[in-house]
């Protein structure tokens, strides 16, 4: 597979070699994603969060393992057990961290689509 920079419009730099601390989710995305693309720092730094991101994940999927799916909170109701809550907004943001990095989706040599960053605030209006 050939390297591709991912950034438009800018040289890649090398991709350091598997960050310390990382567990196996988040070692084999590591590795997965740098054995084919050269990334740019920031590229880097949201491949890191993302492999954190999955390493969670694993650690909160381990947890809900043969545990109740609802709990009682502090008022006496029974609501959903804050490990599920969690892991659906880790996987969230797992989902947006990838998505962020805009990898190609196939084994085609093509550019990925070109997407723009998260949407943000649409400017102050004036008020009459």
């Amino acid at each position: 597979m050939s390297h591709l920079g991912i950034a438009a419009g800018q040289e890649p730099v090398g991709v350091t070699p598997v960050p310390p601390g990382l567990e196996e989710s988040g070692t084999r995305l590591w590795e997965s994603v740098a054995e084919g693309f050269d990334l740019d720092v920031h590229e880097q730094l949201l491949l890191l969060q993302a492999c954190r991101t999955a390493d969670l994940l694993d650690r909160l999927a381990r947890r809900a393992e043969g545990a109740e799916l609802t709990v009682f909170n502090a008022k006496g109701e029974q609501v959903t057990a804050p490990w599920i809550t969690e892991h659906r907004q880790q996987s969230l943001v797992l989902a947006r961290l990838l998505a962020s990095l805009r990898l190609p989706s196939g084994e085609d040599d093509e550019r990925p689509q070109r997407r723009g960053a998260a949407r943000g605030s649409y400017g102050v209006r004036g008020v009459a």
